[in-house]
Formats: structure tokens, sequence, C-alpha cells
């Protein structure tokens, strides 16, 4: 039996037997539904205007207990997303209301970064570059190898993690930076650049006594130990 799940030639393709068994007629723009305890961490969003596809993409994934929601449409994707959520989107590039590479372009505008898996028929070298280099984690081509898409969707779910846990702990850092008096801000800024309190001292006009001080509370206000800890969160934070 093959391990391929659906064919390259859009709206023409038939669904394997093994993946239209109890599957319902109709999707319209709504979620499919999932009623499947997942075993693993994150939503997987499925988005592709081939209502046949989605449906077995998502019995395959659900099979392998993925908490999965399919679409049909970007704008009902886009309604039903939660940026809070930890999840991945395996999306087709050639969506009718808008193509794929757009609709990431304008997630990353959004600062929305959702971990992305790009399905095509028609892909090209360049097109899948522009992908990756856009931030998606991987470009399949159809046919779709079963076991290739479950291993690139645990990829991109492990990925989204990671984002979120530093976008949580890049807010941290912004919350601590903000406590910082106007004095100490500046004087932060002298020493991630590797200024002694010396140098410091003499560029601010004040005593080097002044600075020591300035710089111990530098330091328990952003929760660091070290002036490599220092350095990595001014650089986490743009400084």
């Amino acid at each position: 039996m093959s391990n391929y799940i659906f064919g390259s030639s859009r709206r023409t393709d038939r669904i394997p037997r093994r993946f239209a068994t109890g599957v319902p007629r109709t999707l319209n723009s709504e979620p499919y539904p999932s009623h499947m305890p997942s075993s693993s961490t994150g939503t997987v969003y499925l988005l592709d205007d081939e209502l046949e596809m989605v449906k077995a993409l998502t019995r395959l994934l659900r099979a392998k207990r993925f908490d999965v929601r399919g679409f049909v449409s970007v704008d009902a994707f886009l309604k039903a997303y939660s940026p809070q959520e930890c999840a991945c989107l395996v999306l087709d590039v050639a969506m009718p209301e808008l193509d794929g590479l757009e609709l990431q372009r304008r997630l990353t505008q959004q600062k929305i970064p959702l971990p992305i898996i790009f399905l095509t028929g028609c892909g090209d070298i360049p097109m899948s570059v522009r992908a990756i280099k856009a931030g998606a984690t991987d470009f399949l081509t159809k046919p779709v190898d079963a076991a290739a898409l479950v291993s690139a969707v645990r990829v991109a779910l492990q990925v989204a993690g990671e984002r979120r846990q530093t976008f949580a702990e890049t807010e941290v850092l912004k919350t601590r930076l903000a406590s910082l008096s106007a004095r100490e801000r500046e004087v932060m800024e002298h020493v991630v650049a590797g200024q002694l309190n010396k140098q410091i001292a003499a560029d601010l006009g004040t005593g080097e006594q002044n600075i020591k001080l300035h710089r111990a509370h530098i330091m328990k206000k952003m929760g660091v130990v070290s002036l490599a800890d220092l350095v990595r969160a001014a650089q986490r934070l743009g400084l």
C-alpha cells in the first residue's frame, strides 16, 4: 500500500479508502471537528481549499494523535486561530483568496511566529527557498509521503514551543527593562557595550562609585548574575 496520501493534480485526486471511511461529506468553511485526545503538544491547523485533501490530512494526523483543525478558507482560519496557542500550520501554497506565501508574509508582519509547513503540487526551488527564508519549517511537494508529513509536523510543533518560550522570556525581560530608571538604562547601555566603570563614569560625568551602585541595581532588576547574562538579555531586547 502506498505511503502517499494525495496526488498532485488539483480537484481531481481521489482520497484512498482508508482515509475516506467515516469522514463527513461536507466541511464548508468551518473547522473540521476534533474529538480525539491529543498526545502531542500543540494544535495542527490545516488550510487548503481542497475539501478532500483537508479530510485526508485530518484523518492521517489524528491517527497519530495530533489535535487537528482543518479549514478550506483563509478567512475562516484567521477567525479561528489564536496567537496564544502553541500551534503550527500546514498550508497549501495555491489558495485562491490569498496565496500561501502572501499569508505567510502577513502573519510575519503581524509578528505571529506560526511555524508553517507548505504543501504544493507545483513548487519550484526559488519558491521553496523564499518560504524557508521567511520562516517556514518545511516545504513539501505533492504527493506527500505520510511519514514525511508527520515528521515535519512534529518538528514544527517543537519549533512552536521554542518560539513561545522565547517570546515569553523576552516579555519578562521587557518588563524588567521598563523597571530601570533613565540613569540605570543609560548605564546599562554603556556596560553591555563593554566599557569599564571608570570609562562610564567619565562619559556620564559622575563618580565611579555611583556607577558601581547603578550597576548593582541593574543586575538585580534585570534578574541576572553575570555580565554575560546581562549582555545576552540586552541582545534579546535589541539593545
